[in-house]
């Protein structure tokens, strides 16, 4: 037994030693590819008496805006985090309101620098352009002994607690109606963008020697291949390293700069607005059917 983990950990001393020399060579540039899903409870959606079609809908559209591709551009110390462009499939290319919300709520390309501790992220907020500036979150990672393989890269596993204060869809999913509610206060179950705490189990390979990872993710010495946090995972599917054609990674300088805690206090004024006027909408249809 004690000649195993002395065996395992040589072999990775041995991998990160060589990885650490190769990358020291010259100045690199890497491409990661990570699908990610959001699963969703759908019994918080829809309305009394939908039918199973219109859940079925609605049901397509949940999964269309939760399941994306992404692609991490990195170098030692800074990467770019942007969302796969795809094209439309037919019937897809229409959402109404819908559509127009939800990708206000996904987020834009994502910049972070690991030696100034900066991320950037861009954000479109129904037409209105913002700069979300932060510090680098400090992740405190524990790394364990536990291995997998991911494609042919050996990852290690590594746990973390860690605070998040994003914006949750499903406060966003129609109240009961046989709620009783005071019409001069709208909300969004209390509170839009409420911080708690969730549990993240990351798997990094010492393979390619960054502290870089999928969105706000870094910190390990290894790129992180795959993330599981709260109803979200993150998977790498494949990497480039050096790819013929060089690509720049470039910072997001334009809109409004605001810090998170700004723009998520915007944000949930918006959405405040927004159930106001479904409200409304939807007391006159009751009239006009009166």
């Amino acid at each position: 037994m004690k000649f195993t983990i002395f065996f395992k950990y040589s072999v990775c001393s041995l991998i990160l030693f060589i990885s650490l020399f190769s990358f020291a060579q010259n100045d690199f540039l890497g491409k990661a590819y990570y699908m990610s899903k959001t699963s969703v409870d759908m019994n918080n959606f829809g309305r009394p008496g939908m039918s199973d079609e219109q859940k079925k809908q609605i049901a397509a559209r949940m999964k269309s805006m939760f399941e994306k591709t992404y692609i991490l551009t990195f170098n030692k110390t800074e990467s770019i985090y942007e969302e796969e462009v795809k094209l439309a499939a037919p019937g897809q290319g229409q959402g109404g309101r819908f559509r127009g919300m939800m990708s206000s709520l996904t987020g834009g390309d994502q910049y972070k620098n690991i030696k100034e501790k900066l991320i950037l992220q861009d954000q479109e907020l129904f037409g209105k352009q913002f700069l979300i500036k932060d510090s680098l979150p400090q992740i405190d990672w524990i790394m364990g002994s536990e291995t997998k393989q991911i494609g042919k890269y050996m990852c290690f596993k590594a746990t973390a607690t860690i605070a998040n204060s994003d914006f949750d869809f499903t406060s966003f999913r129609r109240r009961p109606e046989n709620r009783k509610q005071d019409s001069t206060k709208i909300k969004v179950n209390d509170t839009v963008n409420p911080v708690k705490q969730i549990d993240v189990v990351a798997w990094y390979t010492l393979q390619i020697p960054v502290n870089q990872g999928p969105g706000e993710y870094w910190g390990l010495p290894g790129l992180i291949l795959e993330v599981n946090a709260g109803r979200t995972t993150v998977l790498c599917s494949k990497i480039i390293m050096n790819p013929n054609e060089k690509e720049e990674i470039k910072k997001p300088s334009k809109g409004k700069v605001v810090t998170k805690l700004e723009y998520n206090s915007i944000l949930k004024k918006k959405v405040e607005e927004m159930r106001e006027n479904f409200r409304r909408r939807g007391q006159g249809r009751n009239r006009r059917r009166g």
